[in-house]
């Protein structure tokens, strides 16, 4: 039995999961490490995902060293470019820090 804040507590965090109480309940009874197999696959997901945008930077970066090589000139979208690898590898960084946690 469950009093009415533990229940509202598990409720919260199983929507958090996308899961239902009952699994949030046997992932976390069955965790080793108190990571649910949802936190570590929501990680994973996060870090397929910056992959996906990391692969698009390069192609940009590629594209624009190409230009600058032609032309002698830093292209206008060197600046926002490198910014954009800057966040993703701020998010690469977060992802590999909660895996880590485990």
């Amino acid at each position: 039995m469950v009093t009415p804040e533990e229940e509202a507590l598990l409720l919260q965090r199983a929507e958090e999961h996308r899961v239902t109480v009952p699994r949030l309940l046997i992932e976390s009874a069955l965790a080793p490490t108190g990571e649910t197999p949802t936190e570590r696959r929501n990680a994973v997901v996060e870090l397929f995902a910056v992959h996906r945008l990391l692969a698009g930077i390069a192609n940009n970066v590629n594209q624009m060293a190409r230009a600058t090589n032609a032309t002698g000139e830093v292209q206008a979208e060197m600046v926002a470019t490198l910014r954009a690898v800057r966040r993703v590898a701020e998010r690469i960084d977060t992802a590999v820090d909660v895996l880590g946690q485990s």
